[in-house]
Formats: structure tokens, sequence, C-alpha cells
């Protein structure tokens, strides 16, 4: 996919993002892309609704099209509201995304959701969590979007 889509793109998962906070879920959203621009998947947050903590957007649009083989997750681009976080920079590895873009970085999460024992973010940029395997993703972001940080906006104890 290419960069001059990225803002197109990241801002459906920003779309995605305020739906989840709607409907109750933490504000995040992820959409997977093939190299023509086609959506293959898009996923919201469901660590509330679904009751379950590893329910990231970006775990459940990686789970989405774990009926891939290998050679045509590695093709697809990954959009995300937010920098994923280690769990799912962990997934997207392990399954073979071969890029991700995102709009909101981490550290300016942690910086909004301070100690909010909803979001013990960690200070783990995905770029490192890649680096430390053996197979390359690409990784553009943060992208400066003022609606990725909007959606975040008094959702937050610290925000």
């Amino acid at each position: 996919m290419s960069p001059d889509h990225d803002d197109t793109h990241l801002r459906r998962a920003i779309e995605l993002a305020a739906a989840a906070r709607d409907r109750g879920d933490h504000p995040f959203g992820s959409l997977l892309v093939a190299p023509d621009g086609t959506v293959v998947a898009e996923g919201m947050n469901t660590v509330d609704t679904e009751r379950d903590p590893t329910g990231h957007a970006e775990t459940n649009v990686v789970r989405a099209v774990g009926h891939l083989d290998l050679a045509a997750r590695a093709e697809l681009t990954l959009y995300t509201s937010t920098e994923p976080c280690a769990m799912c920079a962990g997934a997207i590895y392990w399954a073979g995304i071969g890029a991700v873009v995102y709009a909101l970085g981490e550290d300016d999460l942690r910086a909004m959701t301070g100690d909010d024992p909803a979001n013990p973010t960690l200070a783990m940029p995905c770029r490192r969590v890649f680096d430390a395997g053996s197979r390359p993703i690409v990784v553009r972001g943060p992208h400066t979007l003022d609606s990725a940080r909007e959606v975040h906006a008094g959702f937050w104890q610290h925000s």
C-alpha cells in the first residue's frame, strides 16, 4: 500500500476507534489493507464488551485473516489509530503482517492515560518489538492527525 493512501486508511481506523468508544469499549480501531487498496478486515477494541483483555483492535483484525496463508498476510498493511502495544506488536509479528501504519504514538497515548488502570500502557514502541524478530516489518508513524488524539479526549482518567 502506498504511503499516499495512509491518511485515508488512518482516518477510517480512527472512525472505528470512535465507534468502539461509542459502544463502550476503549477507543482503538484497525484495518488490514491489501496492496491494491482493498480493505480485507476491520476491527475495533472489544476489551469491555467481550470481556477479553486481549481484545485489542489489532489482535481482533489479525484474527480475522488467520485463514490467509503467510505469503498473503505478508502483503497486508495494518492501519491503526494508535501505535500497537507490545502484545499487539507480537501478534502482528507472528501473523506475518508486512507493514504497520499508525496515527497516535504510544508515548503520546501514555501521556494521555497516565496511570489509568484501564490502560496500563507499556513504554515499548512497536518498532522495538519488531526489531527483536527475524522478519522485517515496515513501520510508518506516528502520523499527525488531530482526530487520533481527540478520540481519546476525556476517555481516560488522566486525559
